[in-house]
């Protein structure tokens, strides 16, 4: 289940909404039928922005395209960035990768890091809901069991969401995934050595269940631009029976303001693609998602 949801997954709204996240900059509007860089609009003139945070050039970002010291290699692993796109080769126009999903209304990497593809994990953990004695929890009209992911709300635009985070530079995706649920849903950060080195077992305890990859690719999410946007690879660990995350108090962390289980249905309302991504879940495993039979 990879690319071949690309469009279904990523009707690209969200990556033009305005304003762009964390700033007063209104992007220019593109309409729906313009979207596609196949249909031609000379009139075009996005607007041009990236944040001061990211122009500071922190070890996560790129320099500007154009300076000497900056030969980035697109579509290509270049060095420790991985610069390829899982979606197949992206164009590359005046020197700046182009969006692959088509026009956003704003030009540069706003506040994403690097030019073209920015990776990040989303691991979307799961149980079956439980009653106090113990047995899992029928929907009373579609007669499936209830779902419960781990959510998180995000300190930034406080929407609710999967724990993930960026791919840092040559660290394997499963790596990711498993550091990004410990700082965000256990505050592994704040711990003590020891605790660390505990939590660090159960971790791998639980992200040794048995899995699934629910999606690899582009995101639709308010952060993208013409030429800077998200993909990810979500992944589903489910614990099915609940006893490894029973011993595992959820605790919020790092960029989480809160975290909780979450009862998994078409109600949902979650960041960026999360909510299509919950329900590619709830399909795969059988369970509840809509009362509308």
């Amino acid at each position: 289940m990879s690319g071949s949801n690309f469009t279904e997954v990523n009707p690209h709204k969200k990556s033009r909404t305005s304003p762009y996240p964390g700033s007063n900059v209104e992007r220019s509007e593109v309409p729906n039928e313009k979207v596609s860089w196949l249909v031609e609009w000379r009139e075009y003139s996005p607007v041009e922005y990236t944040a001061r945070s990211v122009l500071a050039r922190p070890i996560w970002a790129d320099p500007q395209v154009g300076e000497r010291s900056f030969s980035p290699k697109f579509n290509e692993k270049d060095g420790l960035v991985e610069r390829r796109s899982q979606n197949g080769l992206y164009e590359v126009e005046n020197g700046r990768p182009r969006n692959p999903a088509g026009r956003t209304g704003l030009a540069g990497r706003g506040l994403l890091g690097r030019w073209g593809p920015n990776h990040a994990a989303d691991p979307i953990l799961t149980r079956w809901k439980r009653d106090a004695k113990g047995n899992t929890v029928i929907h009373p009209v579609s007669g499936k069991n209830v779902l419960q992911f781990v959510a998180i709300k995000r300190k930034d635009c406080g929407e609710w969401a999967i724990p993930g985070g960026m791919v840092d530079p040559g660290e394997k995706i499963s790596t990711t995934l498993k550091r990004e649920f410990g700082e965000e849903a256990m505050n592994s950060l704040q711990k003590s050595r020891a605790e660390r080195q505990e939590l660090e077992k159960d971790l791998h305890r639980l992200f040794s269940q048995e899995h699934f990859v629910v999606y690899q690719g582009y995101v639709d999410d308010p952060r993208n631009t013409d030429n800077a946007w998200m993909e990810t690879e979500a992944v589903n660990y489910h614990d099915e029976t609940g006893e490894i995350m029973d011993h595992l108090p959820l605790k919020a962390g790092d960029d989480a303001k809160e975290v909780k289980w979450v009862d998994v249905n078409d109600k949902l309302k979650l960041y960026a693609s999360h909510f299509r991504f919950i329900q590619l879940v709830a399909e795969k495993r059988g369970a509840h998602w809509s009362e509308e039979l």
